[in-house]
């Protein structure tokens, strides 16, 4: 055998033993996957998002029951929920600065509060501090046609934007007047 040939093969022979020696195990698919929202202007800029973890609904009762009434809820799963607007914006008469924000509510059978909080990076709302909330605003709850299996925030415009929050049975719309 030619001595080219064996070096060749002990070389193939020698990488695939160094690439099986780095071999990683990685988690499973989470069970609420993140997804991200966007509201784009019509130069197609975004001007407001969210990433929000993905609950599901798995023949669970929601609202009043795995989420209780009167609680706050990080709005998601995992870590809390966070919105960004690019540019300042008036939700319920009030100016909110451009920045990032935590989203939390607060369920309730005919309404939910809404709240935007300053702190970032928070699991869950175990670690939540009303102290640091910049806005608190109710909404009226609507019922959905059709129950929706996964949590979703998305992003409609008509003469204002809403945002709107949909799971299970339940839909709310925030409305939210981007500043030019």
């Amino acid at each position: 055998m030619n001595k080219h040939l064996i070096l060749f093969y002990a070389l193939l022979s020698s990488l695939g033993s160094f690439t099986s020696s780095f071999a990683q195990k990685f988690p499973d698919l989470d069970k609420s996957p993140h997804d991200i929202s966007y509201h784009r202007g019509k130069d197609k800029q975004p001007l407001i998002k969210a990433i929000y973890g993905r609950p599901q609904k798995k023949e669970r009762v929601i609202f009043g029951e795995l989420e209780p009434y009167g609680k706050v809820w990080r709005t998601g799963a995992n870590e809390a929920t966070e919105i960004k607007f690019y540019k300042d914006v008036t939700i319920g008469n009030k100016l909110v600065k451009a920045g990032t924000y935590s989203l939390f509510t607060i369920p309730d059978k005919d309404k939910w509060t809404v709240i935007l909080n300053s702190e970032l990076d928070q699991w869950g709302a175990y670690s939540y501090n009303s102290e640091k909330d910049v806005l608190r605003t109710e909404v009226p709850v609507k019922a959905s046609q059709t129950p929706v299996e996964a949590f979703t925030i998305v992003f409609k415009e008509d003469k204002t934007v809403s945002m709107i929050l949909a799971w299970d049975k339940v839909v709310i719309e925030l409305p939210i007047t981007v500043q030019p």
